[in-house]
């Protein structure tokens, strides 16, 4: 038997389960699908802890910022539940684009400042910096999992349905307004699907909408052993200067924060190998463990590069590393996070609510390739 609803969230993870709160905020009747359980470590949400990283130069990234800060704390007071972390964030290496992050701070009323290598470095004792640091006190971390388990009871207190371990056979769309999705358990009916499965959605969609290459990569960061269980931390972003040959050994930005109780998370950014995600290895590529112990050795003190745990999660990008938020017909898709969506989740489930209900995408996130690559700081 057919079930109808309002809309149909196909994906549990951060960007469904924030979709599906939005939708049961607006009296939408919402079902949620997920082809695994409740909090799975297969896809890209799992965890403790994500940075909420504010350096970005462009203001459609600089806006559903700005939204998503307000929503945090929204769903914050909502649950009763802390959410947001405001532990402060460096970004240091190469400083030109923190330049440009800057001025995009100075146009949004944003606070942050650049200080001095020296400074930052009495401050924050477990960093080496080299050149000027800019420092974002707004910023800070995520609380993942906690996140996660909000957007759920939160919806669900409004009335949405999550339906785990039930995984989508079949998408047929009917009409402009009409599309029946079949799992191995029931089907369902609606005007509209919003479609945020992560690393399974070109697969899932099967050609249904146009879409940029989704390249599904695994990547391996890891929790190192901090020094001191007293010392401070920040979160931090750090790039490779392009004028400092000794910078040469770097896969690519790294990316680090503290990890209450499980130690301070440091990782590449999106340079793990290519993966089916139903049969991905999870195991890492030795070559690039040895360049991130090598990192940490130079450059943060405060842990101990001999004493890890290894991290598995999944990366979905785009050519651009812009998210992809779009519709056609009745399909809604929010795909392509590329490592650095975490922090906007209640903002895009804003967006993509807003897309079902017939409001134009951003010109940045529409499914189709833009022409020129944007360079924007990952955390």
């Amino acid at each position: 038997m057919t079930e109808n609803v309002d809309l149909i969230v196909l994906g549990g993870g951060v960007m469904g389960s924030a979709a599906a709160w939005a939708a049961a905020r607006a009296g939408r009747n919402v079902i949620l699908l997920e082809q695994f359980e409740f909090g799975h470590d297969n896809g890209a949400s799992h965890g403790t802890a994500r940075n909420f990283n504010q350096a970005y130069e462009h203001d459609d990234y600089l806006h559903l910022l700005a939204e998503s800060l307000e929503l945090w704390n929204e769903l914050s007071d909502d649950q009763a539940r802390p959410l947001l972390d405001h532990v402060g964030l460096v970004n240091h290496g190469w400083v030109e684009p923190l330049r440009r992050v800057r001025e995009g701070h100075e146009r949004r009323g944003i606070a942050s400042e650049f200080i001095s290598a020296g400074e930052a470095s009495d401050r924050w004792t477990g960093l080496r910096f080299r050149s000027d640091v800019l420092y974002i006190p707004g910023s800070g971390r995520v609380r993942s999992a906690d996140a996660l388990r909000s957007f759920r009871d939160a919806a669900e207190q409004r009335s949405a349905r999550f339906r785990y371990s039930n995984r989508v056979v079949s998408i047929r769309v009917l009409g402009p307004d009409d599309v029946i999705v079949t799992t191995e358990d029931d089907e369902y009916r609606a005007p509209r699907v919003i479609v945020t499965a992560g690393a399974w959605t070109a697969g899932l969609l099967g050609g249904l909408i146009p879409l940029p290459p989704l390249v599904v990569t695994e990547e391996h960061p890891a929790h190192f052993v901090p020094r001191d269980a007293a010392m401070q931390w920040p979160s931090f972003n750090h790039s490779p200067d392009p004028a400092a040959p000794e910078d040469s050994y770097w896969l690519s930005p790294t990316y680090g924060l503290l990890t209450p109780g499980e130690g301070v998370k440091i990782g590449w950014h999106g340079v793990g190998n290519v993966v089916d995600p139903d049969h991905r290895p999870r195991h890492p590529v030795p070559e690039q463990m040895s360049a991130l112990r090598r990192y940490v050795t130079e450059w943060v003190p405060g842990v101990d590069p001999d004493r890890f745990d290894v991290i598995s999660c999944t990366y979905t990008t785009t050519p651009t590393d812009d998210f992809v938020l779009d519709r056609v017909g009745p399909i809604v898709v929010g795909a392509g996070f590329s490592g650095h969506g975490f922090k906007f989740a209640p903002a895009i489930g804003r967006v993509l609510v807003d897309l079902a209900d017939d409001r134009a995408p951003a010109v940045r996130f529409r499914a189709r390739i833009p022409a020129a690559r944007v360079h924007e700081i990952a955390g």
